[in-house]
């Protein structure tokens, strides 16, 4: 089988998974006992949270762990709506958010909050100049993914950084869930985020595993109370094999990431290359310059369904643009946004690339998906 599909989620680094088992069996004590077992467990948990600060270039204390991408990005927007609202409630995002953005701003609209979305040209990339004209005095986050999850855009984080923090005080929270590990994602002062999230199971880490980093000391209203664990924001008892597993899986990605980058290039590249030749048949949604470990394309007049089960048959798995709508029958809130030709809409589907992957893997998609199409459009294809 080769697998396609890394950006709906990753097979765990075997060094994660036995560092995973390891903390399980030696180190299983509650990290809040005073028991030496406790202080053990604990002093693992300390040093795991130490290494993921080292790593985002922020204090061991602004590291909050939590269940994965989706809590994590939640806590963010309800978090910091919540303790900043005695400064404002306007909160802008862009209209190509992951859905655990979008929803969570939604509701914030029906507790009164008033919510403006970004637009996005023909490369799912946002107008600065627009978000300078919607930043306000009242604005108190603004939230922007790194990397887009369906097409590999990405944002221009700096430059929007500096921008925020001349003109407000607003928070600024980057979804880097589909970036950290594959581009250099920090704080870095005004030049970067205030806030990040970060998911496990991205990086060849563990599904339950996340983030989210603060660059200053959390001003954040708890989300889940109880016992008052990890600083009194998120109760409950601190799962530290899922901590631990995150930073081996963060540190290892960073390590891996310039030769893991250099070859998603050279595959983007001959990817896009590839599909130029089928003409007018194949539309690629994706940017040239964007993130190279994704790329979304879309065959004229075929669902998206089709083509995969095609693939499938040939043991080449891939998705639909996002693993988290794949399910649905409507078109993607991102490929709508794009506003591309209506004949392409329905047969769109991602390749993203993980570091398990190869040059053979390339080779055997390439060589599949060929035959597919003269299959599925054989007249076309003669």
């Amino acid at each position: 089988m080769i697998y396609l599909d890394n950006s709906a989620t990753t097979k765990p680094h075997k060094d994660v998974l036995a560092t995973f088992m390891l903390v399980n069996e030696q180190y299983y004590a509650n990290p809040a006992s005073i028991h030496r077992a406790g202080v053990e467990s604990n002093a693992l948990l300390t040093k795991a949270r130490e290494q993921l600060a080292n790593i985002l270039h922020t204090d061991e204390k602004n590291i909050l762990f939590t269940s994965g991408g989706t809590e994590s990005n939640n806590a963010a927007l309800f978090g910091l709506a919540k303790s900043s609202n005695f400064r404002g409630k306007h909160i802008i995002t862009t209209e190509i958010e992951h859905p655990s953005i979008l929803e969570a701003v939604k509701r914030l609209e029906e507790e009164g909050y008033e919510i403006d979305y970004l637009k996005v040209n023909k490369y799912g990339v946002i107008s600065l100049e627009e978000l300078q004209q919607k930043l306000r005095k009242d604005t108190i986050i603004v939230s922007i993914m790194h990397v887009n999850n369906e097409i590999g855009a990405v944002q221009p984080i700096k430059e929007a950084a500096q921008i925020i923090h001349r003109t407000c005080q607003a928070m600024f929270h980057v979804d880097a869930i589909q970036s950290f590990g594959k581009l250099p994602v920090i704080f870095d002062g005004d030049n970067g985020p205030d806030v990040i999230s970060i998911s496990g199971h991205k990086i060849q880490g563990l599904k339950g595993s996340g983030l989210l980093a603060f660059r200053k000391k959390p001003q954040l209203k708890a989300f889940i109370v109880g016992g008052g664990q990890e600083f009194g924001l998120r109760s409950g008892t601190v799962a530290v094999p899922q901590a631990v597993s995150l930073a081996k899986a963060a540190r290892l990605a960073v390590e891996g990431m310039p030769e893991n980058f250099e070859n998603f290039k050279k595959w983007s590249a001959d990817l896009h290359h590839f599909f130029e030749q089928f003409g007018q048949e194949v539309y690629v949604l994706s940017p040239k310059d964007g993130a190279p470990h994704i790329l979304s394309f879309s065959v004229r007049g075929l669902k998206g369904e089709i083509l995969i089960n095609a693939l499938q048959k040939r043991d080449i798995i891939v998705s639909t643009s996002s693993a988290c709508s794949s399910k649905q029958t409507k078109t993607s809130h991102v490929v709508e946004a794009l506003n591309i030709d209506s004949r392409f809409k329905n047969g769109v589907l991602r390749l993203s690339l993980g570091a398990i992957n190869t040059d053979e893997d390339i080779a055997s998609f390439k060589k599949q998906f060929t035959i597919v199409m003269k299959e599925l459009k054989g007249e076309i294809m003669q």
